[in-house]
């Protein structure tokens, strides 16, 4: 069987733009995966909010990071990507986080040039650190992997601290020092884009935070730019805020979900979501005799 790796590796190079959702629990990733989609990212922002409750301002630790990806790729046979935030510390931080990444199960990780505590990208207050000092967590990165179709992602908050020339020519060293895909954080319209992919020749991502610093566009607009992947790392996360804003709001009104069913997944499908049928069909196999046997008497 292909590694999950090198699935990823051939999709980013392929003609056809890669859409990929967010996910941030394992729940959320089983329903992506199940909904057709050929990847996932696990962003900090989605991860902070559900696991803390609290804004992506450089909370959460690396180890609750990796907890959180290791439970996404265990639920999961699709390549995830790994939010690897600034790596956590210097260069030999880095190395490590890489490790613990591809144990974890990902395929892909990206490491950010913001200094520590690091915001989401698309908040006011970053701060990035020099070139010459992310381009030598990238060059960490790539040494520290086992796998080399695991994809080592650069990316740079420039754009929204110094601008886009800057920007641009810190995605032009980290290329340089081997990064496999490049990610300029948050540019502020269409004609940006457009000569982000103009410029640069490696996999380009594209980030579409809804109502950010970035403007919404579609798959079929990106692709024609030439960018290799699109993802949508807060959709999920808001989607769910807001039906269950809606659903408590009703339920402490009217005492009562009888008027929420229906936008409700039934007893039975969201059995089937996460995988009852088959683990009941597993147990089947390990039951003793004796447990059969008692089973039936229970059910006289």
């Amino acid at each position: 069987m292909e590694r999950k790796t090198t699935v990823l590796k051939r999709l980013l190079h392929a003609p056809k733009l890669l859409v990929v959702p967010g996910v941030y629990d394992a729940l959320s990733a089983k329903i992506a995966e199940q909904a057709g989609f050929q990847g996932a990212i696990m962003g900090g922002y989605s991860v902070s909010a559900s696991v803390l409750g609290e804004p992506d301002v450089g909370y959460l630790t690396m180890n609750e990071m990796l907890y959180s990806l290791k439970r996404i790729c265990d639920a999961t046979t699709i390549p995830i990507f790994a939010d690897g935030d600034t790596g956590y510390g210097n260069a030999m931080n880095v190395r490590r986080v890489v490790r613990e990444a591809e144990q974890a199960g990902a395929s892909a990780i990206f490491f950010e040039d913001q200094e520590w505590p690091k915001r989401c990208g698309h908040m006011e207050g970053k701060r990035v650190i020099p070139l010459e000092e992310h381009v030598m967590k990238i060059k960490a990165a790539i040494e520290a992997r086992t796998d080399p179709d695991f994809i080592i992602m650069a990316r740079t908050d420039a754009r929204s601290v110094n601008g886009l020339d800057d920007a641009l020519r810190r995605a032009k060293a980290y290329s340089e020092a081997g990064a496999d895909a490049l990610f300029i954080e948050a540019p502020q319209s269409a004609a940006e884009m457009k000569l982000i992919a103009q410029v640069l020749d490696k996999p380009l991502m594209a980030n579409m935070v809804e109502k950010g610093k970035t403007p919404l566009l579609s798959a079929d607009e990106l692709e024609q730019m030439g960018y290799a992947l699109v993802v949508y790392p807060v959709s999920a996360v808001y989607a769910v805020a807001k039906t269950l804003s809606e659903l408590f709001r009703q339920l402490k009104q009217e005492g009562t979900t009888q008027n929420c069913l229906g936008r409700m997944i039934p007893f039975a499908e969201f059995n089937t979501i996460i995988g009852l049928p088959e683990y009941n069909e597993t147990q089947k196999r390990y039951a003793h005799s004796s447990c059969k046997q008692l089973g039936a008497k229970e059910r006289l």
